[in-house]
């Protein structure tokens, strides 16, 4: 039953992840979906995988998305 409501919860931030007009909101919720994945890896027992996503997925990925956003800057007319 834990394991349907991690995955609404990643669904979730996934749809609220794409619905974001503002970039670095969204590089900053790809870290719930990378969360919750990984709980879910270790919930079905397979800790290796769910401490490499919980590294790349809830930690790497939303923070260099982040400096990528942070780094671009945007031309204005």
């Amino acid at each position: 039953m834990i394991e349907i409501a991690v995955m609404i919860i990643a669904i979730l931030g996934a749809i609220l992840t794409i619905m974001q007009r503002d970039l670095l909101k969204a590089a900053i919720l790809t870290g719930i979906t990378g969360a919750s994945v990984a709980f879910l890896f270790q919930f079905l027992l397979a800790p290796d995988v769910a401490l490499t996503q919980a590294v790349v997925g809830a930690a790497i990925v939303p923070v260099f998305l982040a400096l990528a956003v942070y780094k671009t800057q945007r031309m204005d007319e």
